[in-house]
């Protein structure tokens, strides 16, 4: 039973990587100004779309860690400098968009969907960049 002796290693980087994504919304969660998630449970669109590009623009560069991590350490490793980045995009965001925050409170989708789209952006080519 060949197919089945890679199950220990694909369960401890299933494990790992949902540890780091949970990391990666519990910190990005607390780094930005609004409140997504209460946000999103009152149906703002905005917020869910800036959240959303942002949880995929982290999710895209862990799939990388993990595909070409040499060891589960490495993963881990990469998977926090992705963390590190996803966070400095909405850093760098914020002054390209004004009241941010106060924006995506409102439900303004435009500055949303650029903030998730920047996010996607920077994901792509993070990911990009570990495959060396």
């Amino acid at each position: 039973m060949t197919t089945i002796s890679g199950l220990p290693a694909f369960l401890a980087y299933f494990v790992v990587s949902l540890g780091l994504t949970a990391l990666y919304l519990a910190t990005y969660l607390t780094a930005t100004a609004h409140r997504e998630i209460a946000l999103v449970r009152e149906g703002n669109l905005a917020a869910a779309l800036a959240l959303g590009g942002s949880l995929l623009g982290y999710s895209i560069p862990l799939s990388a860690a993990v595909r070409y991590a040499g060891s589960l350490l490495d993963c881990i490793v990469w998977g926090l400098v992705a963390l590190v980045i996803q966070v400095a995009i909405y850093w760098l965001m914020r002054p390209l968009l004004p009241n941010l925050s106060r924006r995506i409170d409102e439900g303004q989708t435009a500055p949303a969907v650029l903030l998730g789209a920047a996010s996607l952006a920077g994901g792509l080519v993070n990911a990009a960049c570990m495959s060396y």
